[in-house]
């Protein structure tokens, strides 16, 4: 059964921690990946509220200031974190400050091998893949104010390639996102 249809039929999946992940002292279970006027006040509050019920130490931006950077507490609190739940929704690509998270994700999973595990909310992994459909239109919004950082667009597009790549789960119009729900289960007991 794939994924998704597990999850609509209210399955759980279990996250296992690496091998590094019992030497590495963490300061934060997971990290919340989210692009805040898509999703914050809809899924995210669910889904953080579900992790903070099971005792799971989930880090989740609410008070940091925006700029055009990210901030070295939100840069620390990525290396800090075992496992990133990363939500691909439509306006994700939108924006720079996702995107540089993005980045910065992928690289402590290359480097230290934490779990990253991206969700598909009401976007197909193929249209974040290739930035297509409304997915593909936010990311034209960022390539236009950032035309001239060729090499930031290019690193911003193979992160999109390899996230959609990753294993994960879809969330779609119409689904009952109360039935949408990731145990944590096998992933806490080894902790």
């Amino acid at each position: 059964m794939s994924s998704s249809k597990a999850l609509q039929a209210g399955s759980s999946f279990s996250l296992c921690s690496s091998s590094s992940s019992s030497i590495r002292p963490w300061t934060h279970d997971v990290f919340l990946s989210f692009r805040g006027d898509d999703v914050r006040q809809k899924f995210i509050s669910h889904l953080y509220a579900a992790l903070h019920k099971r005792g799971i130490n989930t880090y989740i931006d609410n008070n940091l200031e925006k700029g055009e950077e990210i901030s070295p507490e939100l840069l620390k609190a990525i290396d800090g974190s075992m496992i990133f739940i990363v939500v691909l929704s439509k306006n994700y690509s939108d924006s720079s400050w996702c995107l540089d998270e993005l980045l910065k994700i992928l690289e402590c999973k290359e480097t230290v091998e934490q779990i990253v595990l991206p969700l598909f909310y009401d976007v197909d992994p193929s249209d974040v893949r290739h930035q297509n459909e409304s997915f593909g239109e936010a990311f034209t919004r960022v390539e236009y104010k950032f035309k001239a950082d060729k090499v930031k667009l290019t690193e911003w597009k193979a992160a999109l390639e390899k996230v959609a790549n990753f294993s994960g789960f879809e969330l779609g119009k119409g689904m009952n996102q109360s039935l949408f729900r990731i145990s944590l289960n096998g992933w806490t007991q080894k902790r």
